[in-house]
């Protein structure tokens, strides 16, 4: 099930004045339409998706001002992390089949289509997925770009293109491969048959299924967005960049890399700052230089 509802454009939600470090969204002339950006807690930026009567169909313009928000989230010093959802019913039920339909080979190769919604992978800083609901097609492709995805008992994954005559080109295949194999892979892709939560989280999609209520999932999410922010920045920019490399190197070669990444932070003070405070058996006071 890619989104296959008519496409309905939302109510336009006014502009949140939520503090973005010094600045406010509101001074940076910018209104998102198809997002909302809150701080449930200093540290922890919460973006959701809002296409409701279209179950969150992604869509070019939905990746514009995910991709604005996402650079203006990274530079801000304050945040720690982020977590991206939907609703209840959908994290994304797909990609917006009305935008699609109609373009043509020289159209789609030429612009590069697609290509502006990777722009997550680029992000420095942890990005956690609360899914609940359809996270199809183009929705499971953007949870699988985050970090870490949490999912509630009622998500529901797949990648159902092969059901329009096209396969997923928003990272699907590879980043499915790289996390199920080949043969679950191959009969997802080819089949375009769903998989639940519990199945994602045997298989190892998603780190864990948690809550029975609605909302479960996002409370979930922040709270190990704030743990994670809780920690030095380099070090956890670092270990994102260090596992992102195991998924592109050979062994031998990740090895090196890790390794110098961990001799580069005995030039930090978080790492002098931490490993006093282990000794004296205190918290640490990491200040991200």
């Amino acid at each position: 099930m890619l989104s296959l509802t008519s496409f309905i454009r939302p109510a336009r939600t006014p502009l949140l004045r939520i503090h973005l470090g010094r600045a406010q969204l509101s001074t940076r002339a910018h209104t998102y339409h198809l997002i909302n950006l809150t701080r449930p807690v200093p540290s922890v930026a919460l973006i959701t998706l809002n296409r409701p009567k279209a179950l969150n169909a992604l869509s070019s313009p939905l990746f514009d001002e995910l991709n604005h928000v996402l650079k203006d989230v990274d530079a801000d010093k304050e945040i720690g992390a982020v977590v991206i959802t939907g609703s209840e019913k959908a994290f994304a039920a797909g990609a917006d089949i009305k935008e699609m339909k109609d373009k043509q080979y020289s159209e789609v190769y030429g612009s590069n289509f697609l290509s502006h919604w990777t722009y997550i992978t680029s992000v420095k800083k942890p990005i956690i997925a609360a899914v609940s609901g359809y996270a199809l097609g183009g929705g499971c492709e953007l949870a699988l770009m985050c970090d870490i995805i949490l999912a509630s008992p009622t998500a529901t994954f797949g990648q159902p293109e092969i059901n329009l005559g096209v396969i997923p080109g928003a990272g699907g295949t590879q980043r499915l491969a790289r996390t199920i194999g080949k043969s679950r892979t191959m009969e997802l892709v080819l089949s375009g048959r769903n998989f639940s939560a519990a199945e994602a989280e045997r298989w190892g999609v998603v780190s864990r299924v948690v809550g029975e209520g609605e909302g479960e999932v996002v409370k979930e999410a922040v709270a190990l967005g704030e743990k994670i922010a809780s920690k030095g920045k380099l070090a956890t920019q670092a270990a994102k960049e260090a596992v992102n490399h195991a998924y592109e190197q050979t062994l031998t070669e990740g090895l090196h890399f890790e390794r110098r990444l961990f001799h580069s932070l005995f030039a930090t003070n978080d790492q002098k700052e931490g490993m006093a405070a282990f000794a004296e058996k205190r918290k640490p006071n990491f200040t991200h230089s």
